[in-house]
Order: structure tokens, then sequence, then C-alpha cells
């Protein structure tokens, strides 16, 4: 395994995001297996990706060519673009962390990241945040995401690489999450 970590430049590495994408998408594997293996919610088309792409370049994680992990980012300008993500940013831009209002800091949210199950537990999360955060810290403040608190893998993980609670909710009659930010 060598692992390299880069910048997205190329159209075939957003279409294998996607495919990884497909292939851990929330409700498509067995309850158990999403709470040990965890799960990503939303799904993007390749428009929005590469348009996601352009403004702020996604990191990933290769092998041997292949994608093998992803963290989209996910610049406050598309606020409105993703329907199903509309609720997340209005609720992050209406908290408060110690008196301050997070809508005043230049945030950006991590919009997803996702190993291939085969790379996991090998410290290609880690190396995806740590490239993340080097690439982005001049630009933005914080980092903040949000992850399904069944998620209990993707929870754990980033806590360890940093990352802190500020906000829980429950979702009526759906998930209850947790607002997360480094």
């Amino acid at each position: 395994m060598n692992i390299v970590y880069c910048k997205v430049s190329f159209k075939n590495e957003l279409e294998q995001i996607l495919n990884l994408q497909r292939a851990n998408l929330r409700f498509t594997q067995s309850e158990d297996e999403e709470m040990n293996q965890g799960f990503v919610t939303v799904q993007h088309d390749f428009d929005l990706l590469s348009q996601m792409n352009e403004m702020t370049a996604h990191i990933i994680a290769k092998d041997e060519g292949k994608v093998v992990g992803y963290a989209l980012a996910m610049p406050n300008y598309f606020h409105d673009k993703i329907p199903i993500l509309k609720p997340m940013f209005d609720l992050i831009d209406s908290l408060k962390v110690n008196q301050i209002s997070v809508r005043d800091e230049n945030y950006i949210v991590m919009g997803q990241i996702c190993i291939e199950k085969s790379y996991r537990g090998t410290g290609i999360f880690e190396g995806l945040y740590s490239m993340f955060f080097n690439e982005y810290k001049s630009r933005y403040a914080h980092v903040i995401t949000e992850v399904a608190v069944r998620n209990i893998r993707s929870v754990k993980a980033h806590l360890k690489v940093g990352f802190q609670k500020i906000y829980q909710y429950q979702e009526i009659d759906a998930e209850e999450w947790v607002v997360l930010r480094y």
C-alpha cells in the first residue's frame, strides 16, 4: 500500500469519488454495518462535485492511482446549493461558541469524508484531514462538520483528530446529529 494524498485534478477522480460515495450511502448497508463501518448521507452529482472542487479543491487519498478516500471541501457559498444541507448551514450560522457567533467566523464545512472499506483503520482518515487542515488553515478559521450520532466510527474518528462537539440535536422522526468543529 502506497498512499498518496493530493487535491483532485482530474475528471476521473471525481467519478471515483462518486463511485465510493454510492457504495457507502446511508441505507445501502445493514444497520449493524452502518454502525460499525460508518456511512455517508448526501449523494452529490458530478456537476455539483465539480463546482465545489473548482472553488476549493477536494482532498483525496490514492493507492496505485485509485481513489481510496476523499474529503470534500464545501465553502459557505454552497449554503443554498444542496437542499438537504440548507438546514445544517442555517443551524451552524445560528450557533455561538464561547459567546462568538459561528456565522461571524470564516469557516469551511467538511462536506463529506469517506474511506474505502478495505482501507479503513490504516491512517487514511487522519492523512486526509492532515492535508485538508494544512491546505486550508490560512483561508479558514475553522472546519465544521455534522455527523449522525449513530455513525459511531465517524464520530470517534473526528474526535481523535481534534474536532470538538459544539452542538447536538435530534431531527423530528429522523437522525440525531452532532455538530463538530476543528
